[in-house]
């Protein structure tokens, strides 16, 4: 593992991105860009829970930690992904305190939580070191909870009280939509939202964290006290590299062209 929960905690401004074409060699070129964490998005990504083994096995040899955001906050959705080899775990629009705690639960073994036992899995080097896992893994696996819907900042400071949850995430388009507001980023009811968040992770000694729409935003979320910060995916790096170059090579074939 990473240590990436250690690094939530000891303050470090972390940086990520998302990995949505549920490829492999995209999640691996990611990763060895240099980026802290790489979200493997299975909530809205092209990939499946069949797809995440190889993207983990990718990501292994790289410097970022593996993060995985699941469909929904029910234990299902976590095991398997746990079971391959996760370091963290996302949970998309959570709106009552009591699905915040049932991620938590879906991350931790019994009697603590619901996590089902199974010795003989990829996280644990295939039964060799599950000892070890099991003991440790409270203190080695994230679960981030998503800021995303107008229920939830109701309940920020209960929620970040939760032991297990480590970072309250904000999903700007979704919960813009939830204020109705849509990606009117500046808008004040925006603007006291992801304060709100921020405050309150704080207070509870936890992590903030957003996805950027563009990183000359990065200094505005800094300030605000964000440190677990996203910014652009896999299918954005692809889309922007390859809009770039046709662009070049129009502009060099008009010049070429006018000069005939």
């Amino acid at each position: 593992m990473k240590k990436i929960k250690a690094r939530i905690y000891n303050g470090e401004t972390l940086i990520g991105c998302w990995s949505n074409l549920g490829s492999p060699l995209t999640a691996e070129i990611t990763g060895m860009a240099g980026f802290d964490w790489v979200l493997i998005d299975i909530e809205h990504g092209a990939g499946s829970e069949g797809q995440i083994l190889h993207q983990l096995q990718a990501l292994e040899h790289t410097p970022a930690a593996a993060i995985i955001r699941v469909e929904s906050y029910q234990r299902q959705r976590f095991h398997r992904v746990l079971d391959l080899g996760a370091e963290g775990i996302m949970c998309p629009r959570i709106y009552t305190l009591d699905e915040a705690r049932q991620a938590v639960n879906a991350i931790r073994y019994q009697p603590e939580g619901s996590r089902g036992v199974a010795r003989m899995i990829r996280a644990a080097g295939f039964g060799s070191n599950f000892d070890e896992y099991y003991t440790n893994h409270k203190n080695n696996l994230v679960c981030i909870v998503q800021v995303e819907t107008e229920q939830i900042l109701d309940n920020l400071d209960s929620v970040a009280a939760i032991d297990g949850v480590d970072v309250l995430f904000v999903g700007p388009v979704d919960l813009s939509i939830a204020l109705n507001v849509y990606c009117q980023f500046d808008h004040p009811k925006f603007i006291q939202a992801i304060k709100a968040t921020a405050d309150a992770a704080a207070r509870n000694g936890k992590a903030a964290g957003v996805l950027l729409q563009k990183p000359e935003e990065f200094k505005k979320y800094y300030e605000l006290g964000f440190r677990f910060i996203a910014c652009g995916s896999d299918s954005a790096f692809v889309l922007s590299g390859a809009r770039k170059t046709i662009e070049i090579l129009n502009e060099a074939k008009k010049s070429c062209n006018a000069g005939n």
